[in-house]
């Protein structure tokens, strides 16, 4: 049974009235999956990540610089796209929480989960809010995995548009992670060249504006995902955006939902091959909201087979 993690407390994370990361868009991912078709889905309510858990990623005036921002009405700007409302702080707590719970009961149980959270995480670095992110919910995960688990060779495969800068900054040089992302060059965050290798565990793979379901396919199956099977993790994280999408406003690429469902299945088969199954997904981005309702359902549906 595929296990669903979210909280209504990341609803309540508010930025704003124009800002792409909004509210909308986890309802809509709700909406989505409150169909006949996924009633078999583990409903979980996301508790809160510690601060142990969280200081396995962040430093601790990062951590203590989002849980002390909590204005009593409005919001408070981070960054230029970064904004923090009253409610934000409970939500990134929940966001993270819900990775680090979906590692134990994987862990525990074998299985699959999906995080249904916000705010987005692969942004965040160590020390620094970004890119709509506060904490980084896969880096805190992987951590977890190997601080609580002992795990020796934790995996991240990032398929959102946009490089994930801070699952990179977290990991460089951490040999028992290896982040894989393939994302759109140039666009934000301008990182995610391949010469940026780490201790040998960061693969990037750029695509072009334009490229869309061929060329997606062919890096994937061609250069990622024999770099995964190489790796032989014991656990499998996504960062699940879906923002390389053709109908997404905030970038270029031109992948649909079938796209989706075929990324899910090859790196459902990694964890399958090596991991036993286990296999944890964290939404990320994805800014049309009926592209991201239809690529998720097409995620958790191929994640539920």
């Amino acid at each position: 049974m595929l296990r669903l993690y979210t909280h209504s407390a990341c609803l309540q994370h508010d930025p704003g009235p124009d800002q792409p990361e909004s509210p909308a868009r986890l309802r809509a991912v709700l909406q989505a999956l409150d169909q006949d078709r996924f009633a078999a889905l583990d409903r979980i309510e996301a508790p809160r990540a510690t601060r142990e858990q969280l200081l396995r990623a962040h430093t601790l005036a990062h951590v203590d610089r989002i849980l002390g921002t909590v204005p009593d009405s409005g919001t408070v700007r981070l960054d230029e796209d970064t904004l923090m409302s009253p409610a934000s702080a409970e939500a990134a707590l929940r966001a993270a929480g819900a990775a680090v719970a979906a590692v134990d009961a994987v862990l525990g149980s074998g299985g699959q989960a999906f995080c249904a959270v916000r705010p987005p995480g692969h942004h965040a670095t160590h020390e620094r809010a970004m890119g709509f992110c506060l904490f980084n919910n896969v880096a805190v995960a992987a951590a977890h995995a190997i601080a609580e688990h002992g795990l020796k060779r934790v995996a991240i495969a990032d398929f959102d548009v946009h490089h994930g800068n801070g699952t990179q900054d977290i990991f460089a040089n951490e040999p028992r992670v290896l982040f894989i992302s393939s994302h759109q060059m140039p666009l934000y965050p301008e990182t995610g060249r391949e010469d940026e290798r780490g201790v040998g565990n960061i693969v990037n793979a750029p695509l072009s504006p334009g490229e869309g379901s061929y060329e997606f396919r062919e890096l994937w199956e061609g250069a990622l995902l024999p770099r995964l099977h190489a790796f032989k993790p014991q656990l499998v994280l996504v960062s699940a955006g879906f923002d390389a999408h053709r109908n997404d406003p905030l970038a270029d690429l031109r992948l649909g939902s079938e796209d989706y469902a075929w990324i899910t299945g090859r790196l459902r088969d990694v964890a399958e091959a090596h991991a036993g199954g286990r296999l944890i997904s964290s939404l990320e981005g994805g800014y049309n909201l009926l592209a991201l309702a239809s690529s998720v359902a097409a995620h958790v549906s191929t994640l539920m087979e």
